[in-house]
C-alpha cells in the first residue's frame, strides 16, 4: 500500500527528509538505522533520496526504530503555528499552551517581591519547572539552598523540593515552563492567594 495524499509530492519529500534528520539526531549510520528497522541499507538509502516510493508498512517499520509515530512522521504544518497569551493582570503573568503537549505550560511573570522569609511560605508540590530570567535578578530558594539567578541565566529543579522565588534588586521577568503538575499546583496556590487576598 502506498502513502498517498493529495498533496503526495511535498509530503513524500518532508518524510524523506524527515527519516534522514531523525536518523543523524540518533547519531545512527544508514547500516543502523536499516538494521532497527530490518530493511537493507541500500533500501534505506533509496527512501532517503527518493528513489524508492514509500510504502505504509515500511513507514511504520521506520517510526518505530526511529522511536516516533506514523502520525509524526507523516504529520505536514498547520495554521496554528501563532498563539495568542492569557493574560492573568492579577498575577502579572501570562500564559501560552504547548499545543503538541496539552500538559505543558509557558508562564511569563514580572515579580517584584523579594521572596519570602519564612520557610513555612516555601511550597512543594508533584512535578518541574523550568525557568529562564529575561529581565532583571530572581531569588530562588530550593530547600535549605539560596540561588541569584541573573538574567539569561536559567533554573531546572524538581518541584517535590520546598521552593519559592522572588525578586532582588527591583522588578525581574521571568519565562517558565510548567509540566501538568507543576501548572496545577501554581493555579491552585494563585487561587487561594486571591482568596485570603483582602478586597481593594
Amino acid at each position: 500500500m502506498l502513502l498517498m495524499t493529495q498533496d503526495q509530492g511535498e509530503l513524500d519529500s518532508l518524510v524523506r527528509k524527515r527519516i534522514r534528520a531523525l536518523r543523524v539526531a540518533q547519531g545512527w549510520s544508514l547500516d543502523e538505522l536499516a538494521t532497527r528497522a530490518q530493511l537493507s541499507p541500500s533500501t534505506l538509502s533509496r527512501i532517503e533520496t527518493g528513489r524508492r516510493r514509500l510504502a505504509l508498512d515500511q513507514l511504520v517499520t521506520l517510526a518505530r526504530a526511529l522511536d516516533t509515530s506514523l502520525d509524526q512522521l507523516v504529520e505536514t504544518a498547520t495554521d496554528d503555528v501563532i498563539s495568542s497569551p492569557m493574560i492573568d493582570a492579577a498575577h502579572q503573568l501570562m500564559r501560552w499552551p504547548i499545543r503538541a503537549d496539552p500538559g505543558m505550560t509557558v508562564v511569563r511573570q514580572r515579580m517584584t517581591n523579594p521572596p519570602p522569609d519564612s520557610p513555612s511560605r516555601m511550597r512543594a508540590h508533584p512535578g518541574r519547572e523550568w525557568l529562564v530570567v529575561l529581565s532583571g535578578t530572581a531569588v530562588l530558594l530550593l530547600g535549605n539552598r539560596r540561588f541569584r539567578v541573573e538574567t539569561n541565566q536559567a533554573a531546572e529543579f524538581p518541584t517535590m523540593l520546598p521552593h519559592a522565588i522572588g525578586a532582588e534588586g527591583g522588578p525581574c521577568e521571568i519565562l517558565g515552563i510548567f509540566d501538568r503538575d507543576a501548572r496545577r499546583s501554581h493555579q491552585r496556590g494563585e487561587s487561594s492567594a486571591d482568596a485570603s487576598r483582602p478586597a481593594p
